[in-house]
């Protein structure tokens, strides 16, 4: 009998106040997992395996209790973000919310780690994450290309300055948009970013169009 293929799923509680789960979701869970191990990640993920024709089912199940579930491997993840100490509104989590919809789980070409975070403090360590905003005075800054790992690790570099939300969300499509129509087979983003340049990536944000080499 040929035993069903499985799958990764990254399992989070969504964009809130910090990375928490209540009751009822790790009820949930643990109704599923049995005497699977749960793997917690560093990016306020949980990876659980699941059978490859119950992702639908499970997905269902466990977002009616405020789960939510995106494909492990190369995609762009759920939105690190900070704990919104501050309140909602002014720290932006609607922002976030909606960024993190439009973004994640998205095909490219090597993982990508969005950041958000609602104030310079930087909880959700945006300059060290791939894609990192920063809600700041009256905008959003948004910093590409940073990196925390190994002897490469690098801060992000700042791509634009106090926009506005509307704004914010088309940027990071379009720079998103460029890493996949550009980016090498697990091509990491900051090399990417390196490798394309940024006055590159600022002329096709700002303009729709770059001097591809």
């Amino acid at each position: 009998m040929q035993t069903e293929k499985k799958v990764k799923l990254a399992v989070n509680g969504g964009i809130s106040f910090g990375a928490m789960l209540n009751a009822k979701q790790l009820t949930v869970l643990a109704d599923y997992l049995g005497d699977q191990e749960l793997e917690v990640t560093t990016f306020q993920q949980l990876y659980i395996e699941v059978i490859e024709s119950d992702v639908e089912f499970i997905q269902k199940k466990f977002g009616e209790v405020g789960l939510s579930c995106y494909p492990v491997g190369n995609f762009v993840k759920s939105l690190r973000h900070c704990n919104f100490c501050k309140g909602a509104v002014e720290e932006g989590m609607p922002v976030a919310i909606e960024l993190n919809k439009r973004i994640a789980g998205r095909p490219v070409p090597f993982t990508l780690r969005p950041s958000y975070t609602g104030c310079p403090i930087g909880c959700g360590e945006p300059l060290v994450n791939d894609i990192g905003v920063i809600k700041s005075r009256k905008g959003y800054d948004l910093y590409i290309g940073g990196n925390a790992k190994g002897t490469y690790a690098k801060t992000g570099m700042l791509l634009l300055e106090q926009v506005q939300p509307d704004e914010l969300y088309v940027a990071v499509d379009q720079v998103i948009d460029l890493y996949i129509e550009n980016g090498k087979k697990r091509e990491p983003f900051y090399k990417f970013v390196n490798r394309f340049g940024m006055d590159n990536i600022l002329q096709y944000v700002m303009n729709g169009s770059a001097q591809i080499e």
